[in-house]
């Protein structure tokens, strides 16, 4: 396999004569010693805050710590990788020491997408790259086409979702070493799985981060995002570290994609933002095969997801839908609470919106904030909106972390599996959703001292008057947080989870044979309401190849079938000339839209 190694301007890297350099930024530190297999050397320092040195002698694994003038001992902050914790030794990282068995990979085209997020630690019982590479096989056979990992970075503890990671080119150690991490995607490409990673380009972590110390500017005090001081984007050297974390996971572990978490809190007041300035750099140096890029953003915009004449993205691929779980949720459970509180009034009617435009937000003023949201987005393709029913956020964020399955029951979360799978948006499952997991995915940390403290009390008033608040919220030290939070694979032999596993794998089949085929160059403006009810939607997309009806219903009472042209494709339970409670019925009539 051809190299695609991106030399980076911080960390360590292997040159082509073997010796090792080493890069820090640190305009905050008059001094800086590198503490290479336990030898010292002086580093040196240029007029911009650089610290710099090159040796020979050191071999892929050796352990390095950079040393400040009053003794503090402090990881690399773009270490490939650590020997163990956070605040341990970082390892010098060979990018060639792993031999990829899937060299040609030339990745899946965008409209075949069907998500699958997992949390390495929660997947397995043994939490690891390598455990989860054992249950791939049974998700491609199922019809899933693409994994997307929450975020792997190192992070403070062993446990943690990934969201507080402090060092950004490090694969977490708990989970395993890059070569682990790059079997994992070698063997999903073998499966014709690809594989996206999350990242975390907002904040750092509380435990393990170093850059306020070696490098105070690196941040903007005055301006906080909820997890502290801003990033200075438009510092150099900051922007340097944060626009080639991406280019680095997706060269040197052969990534499909990546999903940009929380870009709402990205403020870059630099002439090109960094976010835009990232992506065109992606397209420029990865134009060998399908790179998709997701963003997830409270504010319902559209420029970030352009399409060319050709339909290609230039930026992004696509946006992660909160307007569809939401008020799914709202239809699903009738919560009101907290953000639920923008889809209360008539959620059927943002469900058909939402399925037909994009977003159920375009400017309307959100109850909840009293401010004006989103944009006008029924010019979209459908492939812009990734949706889902439930998610690691809108589950784990839970104080008792409640999957939808709990919450609404079993024969209405089928329907509302029926209607995310074939719908023309792209579809997002949460590990488990594919059997009927029960299990909860809690939220869980491994801190210790006054931090433990601050994030188990913070964590408790959280939940304050939310519903399905009690006073027993789990701590999310515990280890048994975590451990309540695995899957319980078991289930998947049971009567039920294979009853699930064959609606899922019959709804993916369907997808593939009939929906799949009408994406490509499905445009914006398709989509169109038919009719709703309390519990009851009904809507239309018009492609070129033909047209795509869906009817489902959740409420109480029967509701008539609405007009819908061809042949039925999917029914649940079974099709019948009207729609009881719990059914959906797809239909999709072949040929140019009339």
């Amino acid at each position: 396999m051809e190299s695609t190694t991106l030399e980076k301007s911080w960390g360590a890297e292997i040159l082509a004569d073997g010796t090792v350099r080493f890069r820090l930024w640190a305009p905050g530190q008059q001094h800086i010693t590198l503490r290479a297999e336990g030898q010292d050397h002086a580093m040196q320092s240029d007029a911009d805050g650089w610290f710099s040195l090159t040796l020979d002698g050191l071999q892929h694994g050796a352990e390095y710590n950079y040393v400040l003038a009053d003794g503090t001992v402090v990881p690399d902050p773009a270490a490939r990788a650590q020997r163990d914790e956070v605040n341990g030794p970082s390892l010098v990282i060979d990018p060639q020491h792993y031999h990829w068995q899937q060299p040609h990979w030339q990745g899946r085209p965008w409209q075949e997408s069907v998500v699958y997020e997992l949390h390495i630690g929660t997947f397995t019982a043994e939490g690891t790259f390598q455990a989860a590479i054992a249950r791939l096989p049974a998700l491609a056979e199922l019809g899933i086409t693409m994994i997307e990992v929450l975020p792997v970075s190192q992070f403070g503890g062993n446990r943690g979702w990934g969201y507080d990671g402090v060092l950004l080119y490090a694969p977490h150690s708990a989970y395993g070493s890059p070569d682990d991490f790059k079997a994992f995607v070698d063997a999903a490409h073998a499966l014709n799985l690809s594989v996206v990673l999350d990242i975390v380009l907002n904040h750092f972590g509380p435990e393990g981060n170093y850059l306020p110390l070696l490098a105070p500017q690196f941040f903007h005090e005055e301006r906080m995002t909820p997890w502290g001081a801003g990033i200075a984007y438009d510092v150099d050297a900051a922007r340097r570290y944060i626009m080639e974390a991406p280019l680095y996971w997706l060269k040197e572990f052969n990534l499909d994609g990546l999903r940009f978490d929380a870009i709402d809190q990205i403020e870059d007041s630099s002439a090109q933002h960094v976010l835009i300035e990232i992506a065109e750099r992606i397209r420029r140096e990865i134009p060998q095969r399908p790179i998709h890029l997701t963003t997830e953003d409270s504010r319902n915009v559209i420029f970030l997801h352009p399409r060319d004449e050709n339909g290609n993205t230039p930026l992004f691929s696509g946006e992660w839908n909160d307007d569809f779980h939401n008020a799914i949720h709202v239809f699903a459970t009738g919560e009101t609470h907290a953000y639920y509180q923008d889809f209360a009034q008539a959620p059927e009617k943002r469900i058909a919106r939402i399925l037909t435009e994009g977003f159920a937000y375009q400017g309307e003023v959100s109850p909840q904030s009293g401010e004006a949201r989103g944009v006008p987005s029924a010019g979209q393709p459908p492939v812009a909106f990734v949706d889902f029913i439930q998610n690691h956020d809108q589950v784990g964020n839970r104080a008792q972390g409640d999957r939808l399955i709990t919450l609404a029951g079993s024969d209405r979360t089928k329907v509302l599996l029926a209607t995310l799978l074939l719908s023309p948006h792209i579809p997002l499952l949460f590990m488990g959703e594919e059997y009927g997991e029960t299990q909860p995915f809690l939220f869980f940390t491994d801190f210790h001292g006054d931090l433990a403290k601050a994030v188990r009390e913070g964590r408790a008033k959280e939940f304050t008057g939310h519903a399905g608040h009690d006073e027993n919220v789990p701590d999310p030290n515990a280890e048994e947080t975590f451990t309540r939070s695995k899957l319980d694979w078991a289930k998947t032999h049971s009567d039920e989870g294979k009853a699930w596993l064959a609606l899922t794998r019959q709804l993916l089949q369907v997808r593939q044979q009939h929906l799949v085929p009408l994406l490509a160059d499905a445009p914006g403006g398709c989509g169109s309401v038919l009719h709703t009810a309390p519990g009851y939607v009904a809507v239309r997309w018009q492609f070129p190849q033909g047209e795509l009806s869906m009817a489902l219903n959740i409420g109480e009472q029967t509701q008539p079938l609405p007009e819908m042209a061809g042949k039925t494709i999917f029914a649940w339970p079974q099709e019948s000339g009207a729609l009881p409670q719990h059914s959906i019925i797809v239909c999709l009539a072949q040929g140019a839209a009339q």
